[in-house]
């Protein structure tokens, strides 16, 4: 027979770690692209990603 393995429940503070942040808006932003030229408002642009959900935007400077 093999070793048993003992498996545990997560706690819920673990099964949503980082989510519930991004949830309310409070994002974690990480430069993604940088300096990507937009052509209609003749600007160059800066593209965010967030480091825990993904999601992106962007900032014309």
């Amino acid at each position: 027979m093999g070793d048993v393995i003992q498996f545990r429940k997560k706690k819920p503070g673990e099964k949503s770690r980082g989510k519930s942040l991004c949830r309310e808006g409070f994002h974690k932003w990480a430069v993604w692209q940088r300096k990507p030229f937009d052509v209609k408002q003749g600007k160059l642009v800066t593209i965010y990603k967030c480091a825990r959900c993904g999601e992106t935007r962007s900032e014309a400077t």
